[in-house]
């Protein structure tokens, strides 16, 4: 009976478990941000993912190529923080780019924004005003390994 159960316990507890493949928009609809807001939550995001991810003189961070505003903040928020960006897809060959994904969704007024590299994937809830945006909820941290 033992030897039964104990299989049994592990499966039911990994159920629940959450693959890095599940995404969290369910009930969100993404969204166009701009100007103040644009800025003040990739800046945001920026910094808190330069506190994850450190190396910022040597990192290189592969983003795909959008006309947004918000994924021209993004650009410049990690350059600001010592990271070179490529948007082009074009890197030396010594260097393997951090492939970074972003999206921007709304959910109950607010903005969700998330960052997600192959190692670590960064979320925060924002609250958008006309002057910019200020932090709704706790930052959430996934590490991958």
């Amino acid at each position: 009976m033992h030897r039964l159960l104990i299989p049994l316990f592990t499966a039911l507890s990994l159920a629940g478990c959450q693959t890095a493949d599940e995404t969290l928009t369910t009930n969100s609809d993404p969204i166009t941000i701009t100007g103040a807001t644009a800025g003040a939550i990739a800046g945001d995001m920026a910094s808190r993912l330069a506190e994850q991810i450190g190396l910022a003189g040597s990192t290189v961070i592969k983003m795909d190529k959008d006309t947004s505003e918000y994924a021209a903040a993004l650009e410049g928020a990690l350059k600001g923080w010592g990271y070179t960006v490529i948007v082009d897809g074009k890197t030396a060959e010594n260097h393997k780019p951090v492939e970074l994904a972003w999206s921007v969704d709304s959910f109950d007024g607010q903005v969700l924004a998330r960052l997600t590299t192959p190692s670590i994937a960064l979320a925060r809830a924002y609250a958008p005003s006309a002057a910019g945006a200020t932090p709704a909820s706790p930052l959430s941290i996934i590490h991958r390994d």
